[in-house]
């Protein structure tokens, strides 16, 4: 299973991408996929480009991205794309998770190839809803953040449950319901519904996160909110801005110390 999730990242098409991690959660469900998690893929990974992705967008400093407003056509557009690139890079980082790190429990893999499957459709549904607005994945400009930090974790599962479930996708919990208001004045009430589903499936998976996250500390004698803290510096992880959904947050796991801490320097 690990080895197809190594190829399944490598595929630089999104659409096969998508379809092949659909096709391979299945296969992992009926019991057609065995694993083997204590062997190393490093080798093979060393051969090939990582993530596979398309030539388009072309990627860019974040401050270099235009404003995304659904006022006009092409500001909506390039919103959807703009969320559709993080679906895109969701489905890269779980992948990543499921073949980078060796010797973890069983259902640390089975829970991000369930991960990868359910980024999958998310990716699939705001393709679609792009192509309805006459565009596709690739037409506007992105920027690379969530996949530096995958990359700069590459060598500690502990940093990578921190910083990128943790603090990079529970930015989206944050995020959404803003965007979903903007979109509802927009009239985009397709979008809104696909973001519905997004929203309650992101909770799930920064929970992965976290119970991952606590799993790793209590294995290696560290107290969670200090760890991350020291984490979060080390590798130079973005500030928290409020405002910042708390009920998600909460569902999604986080502890009380923790949300409390959210705006305070690292």
């Amino acid at each position: 299973m690990r080895t197809r999730a190594l190829r399944a990242l490598a595929l630089r098409d999104p659409d096969e991408k998508a379809a092949v991690v659909t096709a391979l959660h299945e296969s992992w469900l009926a019991g057609e996929a065995s694993l083997d998690a204590h062997e190393s893929l490093d080798e093979w990974a060393a051969t090939t480009s990582l993530p596979g992705r398309p030539e388009r967008p072309m990627l860019v400093a974040p401050r270099d991205l235009p404003p995304r407003s659904p006022g006009t056509p092409e500001g909506h557009a390039a919103l959807i794309h703009a969320v559709t690139h993080i679906e895109f890079n969701a489905i890269n980082l779980a992948l990543d998770a499921v073949w980078r790190f060796t010797s973890m429990p069983k259902a640390f893999y089975a829970d991000w190839l369930r991960v990868a499957r359910e980024e999958a459709l998310h990716f699939s549904m705001l393709q679609a809803h792009l192509r309805s607005l006459g565009h596709a994945y690739g037409d506007f400009e992105a920027h690379d953040g969530l996949w530096m930090m995958t990359a700069k974790t590459a060598d500690d599962v502990l940093a990578r449950m921190a910083l990128v479930p943790r603090l990079l996708e529970a930015r989206g919990l944050d995020a959404t319901p803003p965007m979903q208001a903007r979109l509802r004045r927009a009239g985009d009430q397709r979008a809104v519904e696909i973001l519905d589903i997004i929203l309650r499936d992101e909770v799930g998976h920064v929970e992965v996160g976290n119970r991952w996250f606590r799993h790793l500390c209590a294995e290696r004698g560290l107290e969670p909110l200090s760890a991350f803290r020291a984490l979060a510096r080390a590798h130079g992880a973005p500030r928290l801005k409020p405002p910042f959904n708390l009920e998600a947050r909460r569902r999604a796991g986080f502890e009380a110390s923790e949300l409390e801490a959210l705006a305070q320097p690292y």
